[in-house]
């Protein structure tokens, strides 16, 4: 599979997002999701300390403990874990590492994410923090996510010659562009790494969603906010894609990847699975590498003209 890189990280194009562990997914389903990914080639893994309340962390470890070496391990703090556990105070930042290192059973972490930005807290103190895990060893980079430009321009401003962020992880998928405006423009100039959460738009973008038909109940598209998202002229769009796609021998998974991994500064798609079968669709979706009539094509999909 293709390699990219996250500062000093080499990654493949497409990742596996770990937060189905803990709650969708038991311990051994998530043993199972690892060994078809570390099989496709897929050696990053990327997590946070409050999916499935610490679960997805522990499940993650303990399927790694015999291949740490192969993997590349990504984590994040700061939303809330309970009234004590939140936020990007240094002295909280020292303790959640270390709480993400006892869950993970390994001695440092590859990148280190800040989940979101944290109002309360000067972003240098933050980056203080960290430079000094980086020092020590446990954290090798660190990133950031759900940040805006004006946010990651403040942290490359703060970070003074210490550690700074290689990375910005967001929500982008072909429903979802808000970040070409200003976040996308922004890393490249800083020469950071995008990594883009929500691939498949919360699975509008599997193709199991067509217009004219109820939401599945029991799926993502049938929960409360679904309706939000899975609109009607979202549902038209998709379709269009879905005709794209098949009319090239591809399915709409591989179209929504694929189009990301061909993305100014993205270096590794965030994708996440619940079965190994999902786990190497997702790896093998990256493989579709199009044509610049055929990214034009989908620009006149998505962007209709007014």
């Amino acid at each position: 599979m293709e390699k990219r890189w996250i500062g000093s990280l080499e990654v493949p194009v497409v990742g596996l997002g770990c937060n189905n562990f803990g709650w969708r997914i038991d311990a051994p389903g998530a043993a199972a999701v690892v060994e078809a990914a570390l099989d496709a080639g897929v050696n990053f893994f990327d997590t946070a300390d409050i999916y499935g309340e610490g679960r997805s962390e522990e499940f993650l470890g303990r399927a790694l403990a015999k291949r740490r070496s192969q993997a590349v391990i990504a984590t994040k703090f700061g939303m809330k874990m309970d009234d004590e556990r939140m936020g990007a105070r240094p002295e909280y930042v020292v303790r959640a590492v270390e709480d993400s290192l006892r869950r993970l059973g390994t001695d440092r972490i590859d990148l280190y994410q800040l989940h979101r930005p944290d109002a309360t807290v000067p972003i240098a103190d933050t980056l203080g923090a960290l430079d000094r895990l980086v020092r020590a060893g446990k954290v090798r980079e660190i990133g950031c996510s759900n940040f805006t430009a004006g946010q990651i321009r403040e942290a490359e401003e703060a970070a003074r010659g210490g550690a700074r962020f290689v990375s910005v992880q967001n929500e982008y998928n072909l429903i979802n562009r808000e970040v070409e405006a200003e976040v996308l423009p922004t890393c490249a100039s800083l020469g950071m790494a995008f990594l883009p959460y929500f691939p498949l738009a919360n699975g509008l973008l599997t193709g199991k969603y067509r217009p004219g038909k109820p939401l599945p109940a029991g799926t993502r598209g049938g929960d409360a906010w679904g309706p939000k998202v899975f609109t009607e002229p979202n549902l038209k769009m998709v379709e269009s894609l879905v005709q794209f796609a098949e009319a090239r021998g591809h399915t709409l998974l591989e179209l929504a990847i694929s189009w990301l991994a061909q993305r100014p500064a993205v270096a590794s798609v965030i994708a996440g699975a619940k079965s190994p079968e999902q786990v190497r669709a997702n790896a093998a979706a990256a493989n579709w590498k199009m044509s610049g009539a055929e990214l034009d094509e989908i620009g006149r999909i998505v962007s209709p003209p007014a």
